[in-house]
């Protein structure tokens, strides 16, 4: 940083501050960021440190001296047991081991002692405090300010992770009072079903899993945020009557045992270069986890040690967050184009200044569809919001328009197929354009590329699909086990091992499982889970073809729209002409059809749980449920036969009284399990 003088310092933490207070705004108020979180943190950093070189600038409003921004005005405040403060943020590993040096220079250390630290993922999600009292949830907040937070009780009720009463372990009494705290949060693959079901529903996207998780925490009704796919992670606690720890690593493995959800992934590391260690391995896993995850936290596992080291003003001494590389990076579009997909969906593409984002060079990402460009407002030459999250490819979240310029400009959906000409249609119900031409060079290729990687065959990428259609050589999915070897050599970068290879992985692909081969045939809304629930209630290709729509609504899971989206898919000849040639080539797909291996006397019953069960978890009745020959569903419809009642039941209990279905007392339930010969657990 440049030598500033008084006056120039004045001047620019004046602007920090102000700048720090506007994001603060847009993040947790609107919960709509216009910066990336790495962008964010850079400001606080700089403001930090001037602060520190100019003491004489002190100001008690600073945002450094807040957690958070202010709760909202619609809900009732809540006073928090105990402070929640924030976490002071390190990037490298030279200011992780400078905490770790400054803890024991407090503590009175020798720089050679090792302190014992648990390293947990620290998540993308909001912060909240649940107080039990005599085991029993009384209420549930936000973090708010750290000081006071919003009262969001009814809706944390919804969120089927957190325990209305409070479980009671073998050998260990309910706390009097314990405030358990944990981060609220939406795994990846919910967030992107749930923006699927927005945008088909004519409504705008979340940005990210932690806006769309604290959106849905902050809803007034609480109905909307029980269909929302919330969860939760415990991992502190507030103030507490009747229980101590001693420990992190003994807070981490008790709550647990009064139901309260922990993240297994926590390491107990004898020093700081094994937390760092730690560090880097789940950084390395990170695109595998389900939820996001922007770093770890180090804790000092000792709490009498954490108490000696106490507080600075916005954060503990005995904790740092130390922060993976960033997923969220800021660049300008340049050109947006348009991608054909295997069904014919057209989807808008940006093409973006090259930017560094989680370890990879970005230059394009996901607009998908034209309404979306038209609600976010999104302009050709717009500074822009981009994300990668999991394995989600990148896209752009929202356009800067402070940045504009003036020379940035509208785009509109062309009205012919960029690639084979084709007049675009839009059917009503839908928010996508299509290219309606089977044979467009386009679709013929995604739809190879879908199958390919459906049956895992080894060797048949993108670049040599492209190949192989241009040249003629494949012109639909059946022509993949026509491939000669001779032909195949010819091709750029192949030659006759390469040809070999590919020849011995689409032979091995021949013999897929019916699951893997339905899933292939890029059947609309036809997941790879769908196409296990397919194939296991379905014993060949011939038997799921002729299958009526009634009939498959029939099956759990299987709902109005795909089963006549499967209907459709079958009922057009040049689809069932496809399946037969894949057949005449020689892939046999094999059965998984489920074949009873035991009595199953609930075969065809749904069962639904709600409230806490005293001789079962939740997950242990339904199994045996299942066991049984029954489903275990967690909502209550007209094809619920029973609807099992423990302690404290939610809104199912009602519904299924409105319904008529019939309800069980756990008794009853354990009664019916002795009848049918399933034990009691």
């Amino acid at each position: 940083m440049p030598e500033l003088s008084l006056e120039e310092a004045r001047r620019r933490v004046d602007w920090l501050r102000k700048e720090i207070r506007r994001h603060n705004y847009y993040y947790y108020v609107l919960d709509s960021p216009i910066i990336s979180d790495a962008e964010y943190d850079a400001l606080m950093r700089e403001l930090e440190e001037l602060e520190a070189q100019f003491p004489e600038l002190a100001d008690p409003t600073s945002p450094t001296q807040h957690v958070g921004a202010p709760p909202l005005e619609e809900f009732r405040s809540v006073r928090h047991t105990l402070p929640m403060l924030s976490l002071t943020n390190a990037f490298s590993e030279e200011e992780v081991r400078e905490f770790d040096a400054r803890a024991k220079r407090f503590l009175g250390l020798e720089p050679a002692a090792e302190l014992e630290y648990v390293v947990e993922p620290k998540y993308d999600g909001l912060a909240v405090e649940l107080i039990y009292v005599d085991g029993v949830l009384q209420v549930g907040s936000t973090r708010g300010d750290g000081e006071v937070g919003e009262d969001v009780t009814l809706n944390l009720k919804t969120i089927k992770a957190i325990p209305l009463v409070l479980r009671r372990p073998e050998g260990r009494a309910i706390p009097k009072s314990l405030a358990a705290r944990g981060e609220v949060y939406m795994n990846i693959a919910d967030f992107r079903r749930l923006n699927e079901e927005r945008l088909a529903q004519g409504e705008p996207p979340f940005a990210n899993p932690r806006n769309a998780a604290a959106g849905s925490l902050r809803q007034l009704d609480s109905k909307i945020t029980a269909r929302r796919p919330l969860r939760i992670f415990f991992y502190d606690v507030g103030e507490t009557v009747g229980i101590e720890f001693r420990t992190q690593e003994e807070l981490l493995r008790t709550l647990p045992e009064f139901g309260l959800r922990v993240n297994p992934l926590f390491r107990k590391c004898a020093g700081i270069e094994e937390a760092i260690a730690f560090h880097h391995e789940l950084e390395r896993e990170r695109e595998s986890l389900p939820y996001e995850s922007d770093g770890v936290v180090i804790k000092v596992n000792d709490f009498q040690l954490r108490r000696r080291l106490g507080e600075i003003s916005r954060a503990p001494r005995w904790a740092l967050a130390y922060k993976f590389a960033p997923r969220q990076a800021t660049t300008r579009i340049r050109e947006i184009v348009l991608q054909v997909g295997r069904t014919g969906a057209i989807t808008p593409v940006a093409l973006l200044e090259p930017v560094e984002l989680a370890g990879a060079t970005i230059s394009r990402a996901t607009l998908h569809n034209q309404e979306e460009i038209a609600k976010k407002d999104i302009r050709v030459g717009d500074l822009v919001l981009i994300e990668r999250a999991g394995d989600v490819i990148p896209e752009v979240v929202k356009p800067i328009p402070e940045a504009r310029t003036g020379e940035e400009r509208k785009w509109e959906m062309p009205d012919r197929c960029p690639v084979c000409g084709s007049a675009l249609v839009k059917p009503e119900d839908e928010v996508v354009f299509r290219c309606p031409n089977i044979s467009c060079p386009a679709r013929i290729k995604e739809s190879i590329r879908h199958f390919a990687r459906a049956l895992d065959i080894e060797g048949l990428g993108e670049r040599l699909v492209d190949q192989l259609v241009e040249k003629g050589l494949v012109k639909e999915v059946a022509d993949i086990f026509r491939l000669e070897k001779e032909e195949l050599a010819a091709l750029e970068r192949m030659g006759e091992k390469s040809a070999s290879n590919l020849l011995e992985a689409i032979s091995r692909s021949k013999r897929p499982s019916l699951s893997r081969f339905i899933y292939a045939l890029g059947i609309r809304h036809v997941g790879e889970h769908l196409a296990e629930i397919l194939a296991k209630h379905y014993g060949s290709v011939a038997d799921l073809i002729s299958a009526r729509e009634d009939e498959l609504q029939g099956i759990f899971e299987v709902g109005p729209e795909v089963a006549r989206s499967i209907v459709e898919f079958f009922s057009t000849e040049k689809n069932r002409e496809a399946v037969r040639r894949l057949l005449e080539a020689g892939v046999r797909p094999v059965s998984e059809k489920l074949e009873p291996a035991r009595p199953q006397p609930l075969a065809g019953k749904r069962f639904v749980f709600t409230g806490t069960l005293r001789a079962f978890t939740r997950e242990e009745a339904e199994g045996l449920v299942r066991q049984l020959g029954g489903e275990a569903s967690s909502s209550v419809s007209r094809k619920t036969d029973y609807v099992v009642v423990g302690e404290a039941p939610g809104s199912k209990l009602a519904k299924a009284r409105e319904l008529g279905v019939k309800v069980l007392s756990e008794e009853e339930f354990k009664a019916l399990l002795r009848e049918v010969g399933g034990g009691e657990g």
